[in-house]
């Protein structure tokens, strides 16, 4: 079966909170909704890092995958993030979003335990395997301390399910050897403030954190390299990057949460044990979103 191209401009979801924890489906319809009427993104990708998904049970992620199906309905392309050091729930997410009509899976390379190639590699051939629906790895070594060569992502390939990969990594050597490698596999830029040159590298898409609130720059640095404008996208990403810059020193998930706030989005609050907001990363968040965005 031929799965679905998936290009463009992808948002990796914020989850919405409330002051208890428990998810909030208005607040997580009202981001879905931000990114596809304000953002103009492509699509969404769901339950990955961004949405806290490592700090959520397996029925609130099925509660997301839903919410978030509903609210796209087939406006977008949705990606569900499914990995899981628990290989039976990252089974049975896998057929609850291909059942919901999610246009691809991805996940997470397994991590902790120190896991061998071979074991990796069956990982994602059990998970896809599983289901009729295609598979984007999630390659953050950064945070997973699992590293993959472009000899490995080939052997990966082998599965003609695999079609595709999210290249959470500085290493921009390894992304020109892997599109230079793979032209027809979907590489996927995933660090924000690297996108320019991403693009320029020939990556086929970003997955983006930032977007939920700077998705309007992104399109213009993506769209800008694209046509050459070289000089106008660096602009454009100095600015994101000065954003990004600002919003990590603040806090990261929270001061995002609280520019979409300040944008009449109800994007709640983080899941302990992320912290909760204290005053100061308030009204610094508050500022970001007014020097940024102008209201």
């Amino acid at each position: 079966m031929a799965y679905p191209k998936i290009t463009g401009l992808i948002t990796a979801l914020l989850t919405a909170f409330d002051e208890n924890g428990n998810v909030s489906e208005k607040g997580v319809r009202q981001i879905v909704r931000h990114n596809i009427d304000v953002n103009k993104v492509d699509g969404l990708y769901v339950g990955g890092s961004t949405g806290e998904n490592f700090l959520l049970g397996t029925e609130e992620k099925e509660e997301i995958f839903r919410i978030v199906k509903d609210e796209a309905k087939d406006q977008v392309k949705l990606i569900a993030q499914v990995g899981s050091l628990n290989i039976k729930e990252s089974l049975h997410l896998a057929k609850f979003a291909t059942d919901l009509g999610y246009d691809s899976l991805s996940a997470v390379t397994p991590f902790y335990y120190k896991f061998s190639f071979a074991e990796v590699k069956d990982y994602y051939n059990t998970i896809i395997n599983s289901v009729d629906n295609q598979m984007i790895v999630y390659f953050i070594p950064f945070l997973t301390g699992v590293n993959i060569t472009i000899d490995q992502f080939s052997e990966l390939f082998e599965n003609p399910k695999v079609t595709g990969v999210k290249f959470t990594a500085g290493d921009f050597y390894l992304l020109e050897r892997f599109r230079k490698a793979f032209p027809e596999k979907m590489l996927y830029a995933g660090f924000d403030e690297m996108m320019l040159p991403a693009t320029v590298l020939g990556v086929d898409g970003a997955i983006g954190s930032t977007f939920n609130v700077n998705g309007v720059r992104a399109r213009q640095i993506m769209d800008l390299a694209r046509a050459g404008k070289i000089e106008e996208a660096l602009k454009v990403q100095n600015v994101t990057n000065d954003f990004i810059t600002d919003v990590l020193k603040n806090g990261l998930y929270g001061t995002l949460k609280i520019c979409l706030q300040e944008a009449g989005v109800e994007a709640g609050c983080c899941r302990k044990p992320m912290g909760a907001y204290t005053p100061e990363m308030i009204e610094g968040a508050k500022k970001i979103y007014a020097k940024y965005f102008g209201k």
